[in-house]
């Protein structure tokens, strides 16, 4: 029972048992009681003005505690309030919950992926991947001896080969689209068409934006496959993540330079490509593996 209960309920039967064994059957202190009589209305209701200036500072700087909150609070009212008062007046109306910012509403292109369900995995659809008609990418974190970077690469579903990549401070759009832009010369290099290729990734803010899917679908004609949990539902990238790091962590954190970093990535990626070889592929290389299918078609 709260305090002001208890005082409503003394009062109520004051006059039959008294004043003293009421308060203590209760156990409200004397000291409550009396402050209540002198102050019959609720804190929350003796400071109901306030109400519509906080939730207006709540909404405009969500950013704002108690602290903040106050000193705004005084300069609109041009009078001092307690911060003490406003912090009391923040759990008693909720104001915590009101000054979080909202999330921005989903982007069309968001709701459509949402309202697809299970179809935006366009890879767990098919029957038969051919080499290079179907990538994976996601982006990874690379720490070096003056911080950490992040590299998105592109892995054939099939060969293996990593036919583009890219490096950066940060995972954004921008590194996205270099990556895409070396694996596209790649393969018109080698002769593989762009139109009709698939590529599978997560549902990262990256990967469902305008630029990116502009990009890719409407520019090249590709065709975009989402993963529906995350990582684990891109566990081809996630492997080849793994294991370039742990094959090559002693190269990459001795790199004292971003520009150093991208060197050594480049490098080991064409190790990768061409020397390494991969128990999927009867312990060839990739681009040794391709070779032999160019031999015998």
């Amino acid at each position: 029972m709260s305090p002001g209960a208890k005082v409503e309920l003394a009062r109520s039967v004051q006059g039959e048992f008294g004043l003293t064994p009421v308060l203590a059957v209760l156990g409200l202190p004397r000291a409550t009681w009396y402050y209540r009589a002198a102050h019959p209305e609720s804190y929350e209701q003796r400071h109901a003005p306030l109400r519509p200036w906080l939730e207006r500072i709540a909404r405009e700087h969500p950013e704002y505690g108690y602290r903040r909150t106050t000193s705004e609070l005084n300069e609109r009212l041009g009078e001092p309030v307690n911060e003490k008062v406003v912090r009391r007046l923040h759990r008693c109306w909720g104001l915590p919950l009101l000054r979080q910012t909202q999330p921005p509403r989903p982007s069309g292109l968001r709701q459509a992926i949402t309202a697809a369900g299970e179809r935006v995995n366009l890879l767990a659809q098919l029957k038969e991947v051919g080499p290079l008609a179907a990538f994976h990418t996601d982006f990874t974190e690379l720490v070096y001896a003056c911080g950490k970077a992040q590299l998105m690469a592109l892995v054939d579903h099939t060969s293996k080969v990593v036919p583009g990549w890219a490096l950066a401070a940060r995972a954004d759009t921008a590194l996205a689209l270099r990556a895409w832009t070396a694996a596209k010369r790649w393969l018109k290099r080698h002769g593989w068409p762009i139109e009709g290729i698939l590529v599978h990734h997560d549902q990262d803010s990256v990967f469902t934006s305008y630029a990116w899917t502009g990009q890719l679908v409407l520019r090249d004609g590709v065709r975009l496959s989402y993963a529906l949990d995350g990582c684990r539902g891109n566990t081809e990238m996630e492997s080849f993540h793994s294991r370039f790091k742990a094959e090559n962590r002693s190269l990459l954190v001795e790199a004292a330079s971003l520009a150093e970093l991208d060197r050594i990535v480049g490098q080991r990626i064409a190790y990768y490509n061409r020397r390494r070889r991969h128990s999927a592929l009867a312990n060839l290389a990739p681009l040794v593996y391709l070779a032999g299918l160019e031999t015998g078609r």
